[in-house]
């Protein structure tokens, strides 16, 4: 059973993920349909989306309940998406690498906090996949400059 902060980081996380797949979502609808930036944008949007999945289920599993939306976070992904909309696709790539920059700080920061099975959640499958994703799309971005 993880501890109640342990539970607190998760659905941090989960918030995260969330809001990350609203931005992608976001997003998409600014790219092409036949643009190789679609492609590499839909992929890290399944990635979110399967993080999601990974946390509710651990949270779950630790005895807590989920989270059921992405919060001030979604707020703040809508307002930047929401700038990025008027500016266009490279306004849209640039607000979408920030929200990558930031949670993979979140997950190298924050699971230290965590219990042991919830850390090696993070460190195994999380991270990683987060790390990818910022990979694919900070590549992305500078094919665009």
């Amino acid at each position: 059973m993880a501890t109640k902060s342990s539970v607190e980081q998760l659905n941090s996380f989960l918030r995260g993920e969330m809001s990350a797949v609203e931005t992608y979502q976001m997003a998409l609808d600014k790219v092409d349909d036949i643009s190789t930036a679609r492609d590499e944008l839909l992929v890290n949007l399944k990635s979110h989306q399967d993080r999601v999945m990974m946390l509710q289920e651990a949270i779950i599993a630790a005895g807590g309940e989920p989270a059921s939306g992405s919060g001030p976070w979604g707020v703040f992904a809508k307002v930047v998406e929401g700038g990025a909309k008027v500016l266009g696709k490279k306004a849209a790539i640039a607000a979408l690498e920030e929200g990558e920059d930031h949670g993979l700080k979140d997950y190298k920061a924050d699971a230290d906090e965590l219990e042991p099975q919830a850390r090696m959640l993070v460190e195994t499958r999380l991270r990683p996949a987060q790390q990818q994703t910022h990979d694919r799309l900070s590549a992305l971005k500078h094919r665009m400059d």
